[in-house]
């Protein structure tokens, strides 16, 4: 937007890149949100690092050597599993443009559709496993000590007090 207004007579293109309901805009949304999910998941999962780890705490992919060729497979199922996974996300992302189309004011589209959608889903996950970590720590302390999925007490675990 900030571009075509430095334009006296912006090119229709470029109005139609600007404009979020314009097709060029939501197109160019969908691509960049798949594009950069590949790129986020070639960054974060590193499938030689999970061969490797998998390999040293003695597991294993039935039919599959250990080393390079469970690396190469791991590869091989990140790339299958991200590609539905980066067009549900890339539709996510257009989501407000479908539902302007179907009548629904464009505030209320833009508020609990798209990136918003996103991350509001992505902050509730990661609260929920901090959530699950903290309590997991509170109530099997004993566990690190032991060896034995225990609470604080005795029967804590079964709100006995004890």
């Amino acid at each position: 937007m900030y571009i075509a207004q430095a334009f006296d007579e912006p090119p229709q293109w470029l109005i139609g890149l600007a404009s979020n309901q314009g097709w060029a805009y939501n197109i160019s949304l969908f691509l960049m949100v798949v594009i950069f999910t590949y790129f986020y998941t070639a960054i974060t999962v590193n499938p030689n690092q999970l061969a490797d780890d998998m390999k040293r705490n003695g597991g294993f992919i039935p039919g599959v050597k250990p080393g390079k060729s469970t690396a190469s497979h791991i590869d091989e199922l990140l790339s299958r599993i991200t590609l539905p996974g980066a067009i549900f996300l890339g539709l996510v992302a257009i989501l407000p443009a479908f539902a302007g189309m179907a009548g629904i004011k464009q505030g209320f589209a833009q508020f609990f559709g798209g990136t918003s959608l996103l991350i509001m889903v992505g902050v509730l996950l990661d609260t929920l496993q901090q959530i699950e970590s903290h309590l997991l720590m509170r109530h099997y302390d004993g566990l690190m000590k032991s060896g034995r999925i225990k609470g604080r007490s005795q029967g804590a675990a079964y709100g006995m007090a004890g």
